[in-house]
Parts: structure tokens; sequence; C-alpha cells
């Protein structure tokens, strides 16, 4: 079902989503940047499509609407615990189509990886996204390269001009929200999307571990690298994540347990008992993370764990880019395996 619709009565649609679903979209607070006199775009609720920056990449991902960044497990004391009460109310999420592909991979982790993880599922099963059309790349993006720009697995699907809303509906329930509406007319509707980015990338798909694992082209990294972690926290497909246990201060018996975003590159991250710790070195952390967004994950679920969203090179304070890191790598992977055939 497609149609467009003026942008007052695409309000009143939310209107009436927001009845049943708490909506989030990307959303631009204003001073909230890294310096006091730029902005952040971030989701958070929002009651109307003039709320939703269309214009510009979220500097964030959806992923900490359905992953909190601290997500209380449970509460506990010496004799006993306690899980905490669940939102039950339903969400709503516009977001593009590379984030979109984010999610299978989050779902993959999350439910597909051996156990479902209860508490990702609890929130994950309240969950319907709207795909925001994207006609021209942004800055860093190659989504293309990675088959993301596109995707057809979504509840609602909308384009957006200075008057209109252009609405495809996927999923029927959602339709009884725009019956008292005023539609202007009904026309087949596709979400727009990138078919070009500046940015390409080329994965080699002849990688071998051992031939790669020791390259001095990682030691740039270890010299670069400041281990801040930003990276891992704006992508839409890391999902590591640390536990704290919080004690409380009027009673040192009882407290609560939190599941909080933890990041493969910083220090510390693969810290036994005892002391002893992996990779050490920055470079080791970024050729680990590389790995399994362009190889390792590719192997067990057959497809590259990166999307292409171009965050990590947007927020990276040394101006690592992780797509001329890929690049670098399949050029020395085919040097490499060239000389092997010599």
């Amino acid at each position: 079902m497609g149609f467009k619709i003026r942008k007052e009565n695409f309000n009143n649609a939310l209107k009436n989503l927001r009845k049943d679903f708490k909506v989030y979209a990307p959303n631009t607070l204003e001073g909230k940047g890294t310096f006091s006199d730029t902005n952040s775009i971030r989701y958070k609720e929002i009651s109307s499509v003039e709320e939703i920056n269309f214009k510009e990449k979220p500097n964030f991902s959806f992923k900490e609407v359905i992953l909190p960044i601290t997500q209380t497990l449970f509460y506990f004391t010496e004799d006993n615990w306690i899980e905490p009460k669940t939102d039950k109310e339903n969400i709503l999420i516009f977001l593009r189509s590379c984030d979109l592909h984010g999610l299978k991979r989050i779902d993959d982790i999350y439910l597909k990886n051996g156990s479902e993880d209860p508490y990702y599922k609890a929130i994950r099963e309240r969950v319907k996204f709207v795909v925001m059309g994207c006609s021209e790349s942004f800055e860093n993006c190659f989504c293309v390269s990675m088959g993301t720009n596109k995707s057809e697995n979504y509840n609602l699907g909308i384009n957006i001009d200075e008057e209109n809303v252009y609405v495809d509906i996927k999923d029927n329930s959602l339709e009884k929200y725009f019956n008292e509406v005023q539609i202007e007319e009904k026309l087949e509707v596709e979400p727009k999307y990138v078919k070009e980015n500046k940015v390409k990338v080329n994965i080699s798909d002849k990688i071998k571990l051992d031939k790669i694992v020791n390259l001095d082209f990682w030691n740039e990294y270890s010299e670069r690298c400041i281990a801040c972690g930003r990276c891992n926290f704006v992508c839409p497909t890391c999902t590591c994540f640390t536990m704290q246990d919080i004690f409380y201060k009027d009673n040192a018996k009882a407290g609560e347990r939190r599941r909080v975003w933890a990041s493969c590159q910083i220090d510390g991250y693969t810290n036994m008992a005892g002391g002893h710790g992996f990779r050490m070195e920055k470079g080791q952390r970024m050729r680990f993370k590389v790995m399994h967004k362009i190889n390792d994950y590719k192997k067990r679920f057959g497809y590259h764990m990166c999307v292409g969203c171009g965050r990590c090179d947007d927020v990276c304070p040394e101006y690592i880019s992780f797509s001329n890191c890929v690049n670098k790598l399949s050029n020395l992977v085919e040097e490499v395996n060239s000389n092997d055939c010599k």
C-alpha cells in the first residue's frame, strides 16, 4: 500500500501511532556536539516529522534504542535477586537502509548465535522499523560496496519532500493508523536509495589469516590509534559488552548488575584474571576489529558484518579510515598471494 500524504496529515498519523508506540528518529540536539558550538544527531523520541533530521547522518546509530548503553539486568541482595520491571510499550524506529542491515547483524549475535539473549529479545520483539529514503551519499559512506544501500525488510518506508511524505506500508497492522487521516493520492512508493558512493571498498575473498596476521601494516595503527573506542560505540554492528556489579552505599550487601557497552579497542578489554591480557598493541586490536568486520563474521553467517555507514571514519580523532584500511589490506593480500605463487 503506497500513497502521498501532506506533512501535517502524516503528523496526525504519528499522533495515532504514539498511542501505541514510542517513536524514535534521528533528531538534532542543539549544542550537544563534540564542542559547545556544534550539534549532535542522535535517536530520541519525536512527535512530528519536522523533528526528524533527514539531511544529515546521525552521529550514533539506532542501536542505543534496542541495545541500551547501560542496562540493569537484575537487582540482588545476598539472599535473593529480582529482574527489573520491563517496559511493555512498542517501539517504532525511523532509520536508513544501512542501519536496518545493521539490525540483522545484531539479531544474529544475540538471537542466532547459540542461546537467545532474553534481555535483547524482550526489546526486539516490540520493535518495528520505518526506512527513510536516502538518495544521496553522506561523507565516508560506502554502503553500495557492502550491498546495504537498499533494503526491503521494513514495516514502513518513506520518502519526503518540502510538503509531502510518500509512504509505503508493508506491515498491514500499521494501516489502521492512517485510515482516519487525509491521503492526497494512492501511488507506488519505493524508498529512495544511494546508487553510488564516493568511497568504494574492495574486500578480498582470498584472505589467509596466517599470511596477514603479522604484517607490518598493522603497526601503523599502534602508532596512530589512541584506544578511545569511539569507532565501536557509533557502529551499528558492534555488540560487545561488559558486566558491572554496582553495590549501593546505604547497603553494601545489595546492588544491581548492569550490562554496559564495551570496546575491543580500549585498554583492558582482553585482560584476564591474573593480569594477563591479549592484544596489548593497538595494531593487534585494529586487526581483530577489521578481520571480524570483513572476514570472520562472514565465515559464520555468510555476509560481512560491516554495513558501510562510515561512522567509524566520521568520529575517529586520529582520522583513521576503516575503509582505507580495508582497501590497503586487500592490496596487501593480493601482493602476498602473488608472491606465494612465484
